[in-house]
């Protein structure tokens, strides 16, 4: 279930959401550095995320599910938000350079339909960003803030779920390692916590932020169900084996990244 619009706004408007942002979208710029003249949407509430783009991607919007509501984005300007069902996104096959999913993954209940309709949208080879809870971080655990709502994942889980989506994860990024206590002192030690939990802790991180490319060469996959034998007599003396199909295993992989996180 999602949360509300407005408690995801005014998170986003107290002093802790204003860190949680600043952080979050400092290390989704660190992997998206360039996005000159590409077209980036946001899913769930991205919002408060796609000004870092605004000016140097050609096109930014910000698409909202309906369960969830919109506000008004940008504040000035015209307006590129709208409400969207999450498996039915209003774009054409291939027509989208990167998305960017906050507060998207851990409320959907159809995940795979959810990542599958995101990669028919992106391009070949376009990229993916999930900002998603860590199952072990500390802010999964508290409903005081939007990490807290919603089902959590750890790092494994996440590219289990790409790589079934026919993503490859390509990084990750954990952060948010400062407990999510509105403390005045938090903004100012942001800087030495990060660094301690990037170097220490990593698997305690309180976001995970997976970055994810899409693999062109999909296959397509056949469900294969059991023969259901019904009692008759036998046909020229027995019943021919069931012709077996093929599966889709076998398919290639990206090299793999180094996992900060161990798992």
């Amino acid at each position: 279930m999602y949360d509300d619009v407005t408690h995801l706004r005014d998170f986003y408007a107290s002093p802790l959401g204003q860190h949680a942002r600043r952080i979050i979208a400092h290390r989704v710029r660190a992997r998206w550095d360039n996005v000159s003249g590409l077209d980036v949407v946001g899913l769930g509430y991205a919002a408060p995320y796609l000004r870092i783009f605004s000016g140097e991607a050609r096109t930014t919007a910000a698409l909202m599910p309906y369960r969830q509501g919109a506000v008004q984005w940008p504040s000035e300007g015209p307006f590129r938000a709208a409400l969207v069902s999450d498996t039915e996104l209003p774009m054409r096959d291939k027509s989208v350079d990167c998305v960017l999913v906050v507060h998207g993954l851990e409320h959907v209940d159809a995940r795979h339909n959810y990542l599958r309709e995101i990669w028919r949208v992106l391009m070949p080879h376009g990229r993916l960003i999930l900002v998603a809870p860590n199952r072990r971080g500390a802010w999964a655990r508290f409903e005081s803030t939007p990490f807290g709502h919603g089902r959590p994942y750890s790092l494994r889980q996440m590219e289990d779920l790409l790589r079934d989506a026919l993503f490859e994860p390509v990084g990750v990024t954990p952060c948010l390692f400062a407990p999510p206590f509105r403390a005045r002192y938090l903004p100012f030690a942001a800087t030495a916590w990060e660094r301690a939990g990037a170097g220490l802790w990593p698997a305690f991180a309180g976001v995970l932020i997976v970055e994810a490319v899409k693999l062109a060469y999909a296959e397509i996959r056949v469900s294969v169900k059991k023969p259901a034998f019904a009692s008759m007599p036998a046909l020229n003396g027995g019943l021919s084996p069931a012709r077996r199909h093929p599966d889709d295993g076998g398919k290639p992989r990206s090299p793999a990244f180094r996992d900060p996180l161990g798992d």
